[in-house]
């Protein structure tokens, strides 16, 4: 007769293929009913927050949900940052987990509810007559809000007999927010003149616009209105005509790019939330520009929105390129401000030197460099650190699902070698590519392995190794704090790589990135996977941390 975790794991399966985790107690049941019962291909981690994060990772590759499992207590507990990361970041997924019996609890069970409540987190709790129900209830939520769940198999009923399987029924998901109400309309109404009289307008995408599948009619809005475009960091690439594409703003972004955006009269914001770094801490717009935002939020999110319509961005955008026809005349706007100025110019980064004055590379030239030699089907994972610039800064992607930034929401670090299995497993036909720090590479050393083990001759790493905490050296170092607990001893993880099979480099000099050219000239099933240990000067600071710096001192 099926079990309880029979039911969880047949309708589960039924919405995700990939699940990722550690085997314990509570989860057994479960996990063996993956194994043998399902369509479902579980992938082990070494650490449960890399199941979450593994999970976090197949999601923003993909779009598509993925389930992470752990066991009871402390296995559940290890989860805790890594699903206050999914919450703060709006990704959807499912934790399964071993919890207390229904008797109550032991010496060792924690009060997970009330934990996984305080980062964000919903739990459903299974019963013998409601497994399936509740695991589909589960799915729904996740998905409905965009937020983890936590999916808790009570140890007592784990094995027990649970009635015959039935067919897992289909979750209910949102429909896209069309504009409602007369004040709506009228919203858009005002769009759409402001852009049909604007000299200088300014398209800005962020991650929700790539959610809502609106890059089509987004590139549409802009030759409509011959708008510069842009995007932020989640949603680079959202954009189809990369001519007239800035790149990234905020902290990212290039300083000629900036420039050109202060000079914008007119600003339409798509499904992005407008945070202090996307807007350079208040200075991303000049005083006089024009700012409009179309969100699913209830409301503006930044006060230097000047008007406001809540709606799908793709459904906006193309109701404003009918308006802007109607009143324009034309599908398509020519001899305009983007035509006038110089984009790849503008959106251009400062090249560096080839080391820096303390002798060690200069992270610049070396992620120049990276980038010139790094597949074209590229996906990026990215951990938490002061390196996130170089990445965001100098390899450019072709979509937003081929940038992910995994810890950044919650202001975490090691979080990067387990979100090479979450990606991996979403996009088989690409090369992942792992940009980390010492820092958080060391605290997330054990999923070297699975990073190896489950990328393969696909993967990449580069550990920016500057032998610190390099964003507290450059914040609370520049104060005149302690310097000692902010330095970490030189780790050799070209070393740590060999040890689990991969093959690594420890790169001084730029020309020993010819590693890289090598390996990408083999075919994959002839490669190992590549760790680049690059030894880094943390004397070279990133522009958004000396962004950061400037307003920490005012």
């Amino acid at each position: 007769m099926p079990t309880v975790s029979s039911h969880v794991a047949h309708a589960l399966s039924a919405h995700v293929s990939h699940v990722f985790g550690v085997m314990g107690n509570g989860n057994a049941y479960f996990l063996d009913a993956i194994e043998r019962e399902t369509d479902a291909v579980f992938t082990a981690v070494r650490h449960e927050a890399g199941g979450v994060v593994a999970a976090d990772a197949h999601y923003r590759a993909s779009k598509r949900l993925a389930a992470a499992t752990s066991t009871y207590g402390a296995g559940f507990t290890n989860t805790l940052t890594s699903l206050a990361e999914a919450a703060q970041a709006r990704v959807p997924l499912v934790l399964v987990v071993g919890d207390e019996p229904t008797s109550g609890p032991r010496p060792w069970d924690v009060d997970q509810i009330a934990l996984a409540s305080a980062v964000g987190a919903r739990t459903y709790t299974v019963g013998r007559a409601d497994a399936a129900a509740t695991t589909v209830i589960a799915v729904e939520h996740a998905l409905q809000y965009r937020l983890p769940v936590v999916l808790a198999i009570p140890y007592d009923v784990a094995a027990a007999e649970a009635g015959p399987l039935a067919a897992a029924p289909s979750p209910a998901l949102p429909a896209p927010i069309a504009p409602a109400g007369e004040f709506a309309h009228g919203q858009l109404s005002e769009i759409a003149r402001a852009l049909a009289v604007a000299e200088r307008p300014f398209l800005l995408a962020g991650r929700g616009a790539w959610l809502a599948d609106a890059g089509e009619a987004l590139g549409e809005l802009a030759a409509a209105s011959g708008a510069l475009t842009a995007s932020t960091a989640l949603g680079r690439g959202v954009f189809p005509e990369a001519r007239f594409d800035l790149g990234v703003t905020g902290g990212f972004g290039a300083d000629g790019a900036m420039a050109l955006v202060r000079e914008a009269d007119v600003a339409v914001v798509f499904g992005a939330s407008l945070n202090q770094f996307t807007m350079r801490f208040g200075e991303l717009f000049a005083p006089g520009t024009r700012v409009f935002q179309v969100d699913v939020a209830p409301a503006a999110t930044h006060p230097n929105v000047g008007g406001y319509v809540r709606g799908d961005a793709g459904l906006v955008a193309r109701e404003l390129v009918s308006q802007l026809i109607d009143i324009t005349g034309e599908a398509a706007r020519s001899g305009g401000w983007r035509e006038r100025v110089d984009v790849a110019a503008a959106r251009a980064y400062e090249p560096g030197e080839a080391a820096a004055p303390d002798g060690r590379l200069d992270p610049r030239s070396t992620a120049r460099r990276i980038a010139e030699l790094l597949p074209e089907d590229r996906v990026v994972v990215s951990d938490g650190g002061h390196f996130i610039g170089w990445a965001n800064m100098y390899w450019p992607v072709a979509a937003p699902d081929r940038m992910m930034m995994v810890g950044t929401a919650f202001q975490s670090i090691g979080q990067g070698f387990p979100s090479v299995a979450g990606a991996a497993a979403a996009r088989p036909e690409a090369t992942i590519v792992l940009t980390t720090g010492d820092g958080g590479g060391l605290m997330a050393i054990a999923d070297l392995e699975t990073a190896i083990r489950t990328a393969g001759g696909r993967g990449v790493a580069v550990v920016w190794n500057d032998a610190a905490y390099g964003a507290e050296v450059n914040l609370y170092g520049l104060k005149g704090l302690a310097e000692g607990p902010m330095r970490i001893p030189e780790a050799d993880f070209a070393a740590a790589a060999r040890a689990f099979g991969a093959e690594g480099v420890v790169v001084r000099e730029l020309a020993e990135l010819d590693a890289l050219a090598d390996w990408a000239a083999r075919p994959a099933a002839e490669r190992p996977f590549l760790l680049l240990d690059c030894r880094i000067s943390g004397d070279v600071i990133a522009p958004y941390q000396q962004e950061i710096i400037r307003v920490n001192s005012r």
